[in-house]
């Protein structure tokens, strides 16, 4: 079942299950990244982690569009709507990166369904997240250099990190378009879907991780991202830090039994 639950004039969010769906909904646009869109972003990731029910979240666009990236004209004031976004931005200038997971990482799994563009900022908003689905016809990019700009939202630090370094060069220095092939043979998304689909197969990857035991689920995601700058030494200890006290749940207990006696665990976050 899937269920309204806010967001903003350019942001929908929806529950289904145990997954929130946030949904770029500017599609007038492609979805061009507005205050208010960014604004929800921000609260729908802590409205996320805030909310113990919620076991993944799923980011998506709406009318065939992922993300076409910032929408200079309208984040400097011209069509921007409601002066309680200006004031949110003011009191937390910050506010834009946090909703663009260059300084905020929502502790429960992140999964982007994208269909068409998911160009410039849309492919930095990407990098940001855990699992990624791609339609066959989504098409991928980071343009800046193009226009004389900086992919300033985390592309020259995190790119690197997730696909070969000279994919990753190339697709900076370059600026142009990927298809949705070519973005998954160099890593940067893992599954290609028929066009249309690519909600259905996020939403198919998020309710096996809610199948999982939320405590765990969360333990190996900080795990994954705390641990990607250290040595391998240091990287076992903070694994052995973080993964050893997951035993010790009543969680953990609980999939024990479940497996022992042959029926679904039912996990309590405890």
């Amino acid at each position: 079942m899937t269920q309204d639950d806010g967001g903003t004039e350019h942001l929908t969010v929806r529950r289904h299950g145990a997954t929130l769906i946030l949904t770029l909904n500017r599609p007038e646009a492609r979805n061009a990244l507005s205050l208010a869109m960014l604004v929800g972003l921000h609260d729908g990731w802590l409205a996320a982690d805030a909310d113990d029910s919620v076991r993944s979240v799923v980011l998506t666009g709406a009318g065939g569009c992922f993300c076409s990236g910032m929408d200079l004209k309208s984040l400097a004031g011209d069509g921007m709507t409601g002066e309680e976004h200006r004031a949110r931005l003011k009191a937390d200038p910050d506010l834009h990166w946090k909703a663009m997971l260059r300084h905020h990482r929502p502790r429960k799994p992140v999964i982007a369904a994208v269909e068409g563009p998911c160009v410039a900022g849309g492919t930095e908003i990407l990098q940001g997240t855990d699992i990624r689905v791609a339609a066959e016809s989504a098409v991928f990019g980071l343009f800046e250099v193009r226009r004389g700009l900086f992919p300033i939202g985390g592309s020259t630090v995190r790119l690197p990190r997730q696909i070969p370094r000279t994919h990753a060069l190339e697709m900076l220095l370059t600026g142009r378009p990927y298809t949705a092939a070519e973005a998954a043979s160099i890593g940067l998304v893992g599954h290609v879907v028929p066009d249309g689909t690519a909600l259905d197969a996020a939403l198919a990857i998020a309710e096996r991780i809610n199948a999982c035991g939320p405590l765990a689920v969360e333990a190996v995601k900080a795990s994954v991202y705390e641990t990607a700058g250290m040595t391998e030494t240091e990287g076992l200890a903070a694994e052995l830090a973080r993964g050893r006290p997951v035993f010790d749940t009543a969680d953990a207990k609980e999939g024990a039994r479940a497996f022992a006696e042959k029926r679904p665990p039912v996990y309590r976050r405890a």
